[in-house]
C-alpha cells in the first residue's frame, strides 16, 4: 500500500510540478505528516524531491526527474489497456494518437508486464452501441472534438425539428450515451446540450474562450441527461394497448421514465384489459416508426394526423394479405 502511495507521489510531482503538503495530502487522501514522512523515504531511496521555503512553496522534483513505468502492478497495467476506447476515439479521429500512446506506454513498461494489452483484449471488448443500431460517426464529429481540445468556439448549424436553427458557443465536451455523440457547450451564461448527429455544419472559430476549471462533465452529464431527454419529447400520443402490446412497448420507449410515468397515470383497464396512455415522444414522425412495430397491438387515439396514418397503414396491409399472392399460387 505505501509502496503504490510513494509511486503515486512521484507521479503527481512530475505531472503539477510543485505540490503543497497540504495539495499532497488531499490527493492521497493521507495526513500531512504522512506526506512528510513519505517524502523522506523517497528521498533516502534516492529520488530528488526538494522542499521550497515560504508561502509559495510545495514540494518539486529536481532537474527535470521522471520515472519509468516500473512501479505498476499487472492489474494497474491491464486496466490501463483497459480504459481505452479504440471506436469512439476513432470516431473522433484520434486513433492515430491512441495507438501511438499505447505503444509509447508498452515500451516503457517492464517485461514482465508487456503482455498487458495482449491479455486485456482477449478477455474484455467495449460495443458501445445499443443493438440494432449500429450507425457511421456523424461527420462532424471529428471538427468538434477539436476544437473541444483546443477550446475553441465553434458556430453550429443545427436540425430542430423541421428548421435549422444557428449557435454560436464554446464547446466544453462530448458524451457518447448509448451510441449517440452528445456535445455538451456553454451559450453565454447557459449550458446547453446537442445531439452531434443533428448538427448539419460546423465552423471552428480562430478564437478560443476561457474554460471554466470549475466545470465537472460528469456531474453535468448525471444532472441534466433526464431534463434534456424529456425536452427532447415535445409532442404527446394517445395510444391503446392491451396487455401484450403493454410488453412489447416497454422496449419500444425513448426511456424507462416514458413507460413507467405513462402506465402510471393511466385509469383502470377496460373489460379487455387495454390500458390509454398518453406518451411523450419527440415527434409525430418518430412516434409512428416506434408504434408501427406494435401491429394490431396498439390502437392511436390522437393527435388525428397520426391515427390517419395508421389507418391508411391498416388498409394497405389489408390489401396485401386479402389479395390472392402469386408467390403462394406457384408454391
Amino acid at each position: 500500500m505505501r509502496a503504490s502511495r510513494l509511486i503515486s507521489l512521484v507521479l503527481l510531482l512530475q505531472s503539477r510540478e510543485t505540490m503543497t503538503a497540504a495539495e499532497l495530502a488531499r490527493e492521497l487522501e493521507v495526513s500531512e505528516r504522512t506526506v512528510y514522512r513519505d517524502v523522506l523515504a523517497l528521498s533516502a531511496a534516492g529520488v530528488p524531491v526538494y522542499a521550497d521555503r515560504g508561502r509559495a512553496g510545495g514540494y518539486r522534483l529536481l532537474g527535470g526527474y521522471r520515472t519509468r513505468l516500473t512501479g505498476l502492478s499487472r492489474d494497474e497495467a491491464e486496466a490501463l489497456f483497459l480504459a481505452g476506447l479504440p471506436g469512439p476515439a476513432g470516431d473522433m479521429g484520434l486513433a492515430d494518437s491512441v495507438a501511438a500512446a499505447e505503444l509509447k506506454v508498452l515500451a516503457a513498461l517492464p517485461p514482465s508486464l508487456r503482455d498487458a494489452p495482449a491479455r486485456t483484449g482477449q478477455r474484455f471488448h467495449l460495443d458501445v452501441p445499443g443493438w440494432f443500431r449500429e450507425t457511421p460517426a456523424p461527420p462532424t464529429l471529428a471538427e468538434l472534438a477539436r476544437a473541444v481540445w483546443r477550446d475553441l468556439t465553434v458556430e453550429l448549424r443545427y436540425r430542430r425539428g423541421d428548421r435549422e436553427v444557428t449557435r454560436t458557443l464554446a464547446p466544453y465536451g462530448l458524451v457518447l450515451k448509448n451510441g449517440v455523440w452528445y456535445l455538451v457547450g456553454r451559450v453565454g451564461d447557459a449550458w446547453r446540450t446537442y445531439r452531434v448527429d443533428r448538427v448539419v455544419a460546423v465552423e471552428v472559430g480562430a478564437d478560443g474562450f476561457d474554460r471554466d476549471e470549475g466545470f465537472d462533465l460528469g456531474a453535468y452529464w448525471r444532472e441534466q441527461a433526464g431534463p434534456f431527454l424529456r425536452e427532447l419529447l415535445r409532442e404527446r400520443v394517445t395510444v391503446r394497448l392491451g396487455p401484450s402490446g403493454l410488453r412489447m412497448l416497454r422496449h419500444l420507449v425513448d426511456a424507462p421514465f416514458v413507460y413507467t410515468e405513462a402506465v402510471d397515470a393511466a385509469g383502470p383497464p377496460d373489460e379487455q384489459g387495454r390500458l390509454v396512455l398518453r406518451l411523450p415522444v419527440e415527434s409525430v414522425d418518430v412516434a409512428y416508426t416506434q408504434l408501427l412495430a406494435l401491429g394490431p397491438e396498439v390502437e392511436v387515439l390522437a393527435p388525428p394526423r397520426l391515427r390517419a396514418r395508421f389507418a391508411e397503414a391498416a388498409r394497405r396491409a389489408a390489401a396485401l394479405y386479402t389479395a390472392p399472392s402469386k408467390d403462394a399460387g406457384q408454391r
